[in-house]
């Protein structure tokens, strides 16, 4: 594409002063680097991904309102995380850290344990045993 037809379109991360650079053809046929602040079909895709997560983030609250897990899943999907991700940074198991979803389990957990997911999240152990405390 030339430089020129760098498509400008708008997304959500324009209002973040975002802008993603991409390489185009500049007036000598040569390759070249251009800004874009957008792309509809990028944005659409951003957008249902964005939609697709904060979905999961409301199932998981609602899971864990219902008592059928407990507030690690709700932080984890909050911060965007999977379980191996989270895993590794809390340094467990991935089996023990889904353990951990139980809220039997949850709830005997040590204050150690619960200080290691409450510093990943940046949370306090309150808050991590209360989502009502979220943000």
């Amino acid at each position: 594409m030339k430089k020129s037809e760098v498509p400008q379109d708008k997304s959500n991360l324009e209002s973040a002063n975002f802008r993603e650079l991409c390489y185009a053809v500049d007036e000598n046929g040569e390759y070249t680097t251009a800004h874009t602040t957008g792309w509809d079909p990028k944005t659409i895709a951003l957008d249902n991904a964005i939609d697709e997560i904060n979905q999961r983030v409301e199932d998981a609250k609602k899971r864990v309102h219902n008592n059928q897990t407990s507030p690690i899943e709700y932080y984890m999907e909050l911060h965007k995380m999977d379980l191996q991700i989270l895993a590794s940074y809390v340094g467990l198991w991935q089996w023990r850290v889904k353990r951990h979803f139980k809220p039997k389990v949850f709830q005997k957990l040590s204050n150690k344990t619960l200080q290691k997911y409450a510093d990943i999240f940046d949370i306090t152990i309150e808050q991590l045993k209360n989502i009502e405390h979220a943000n």
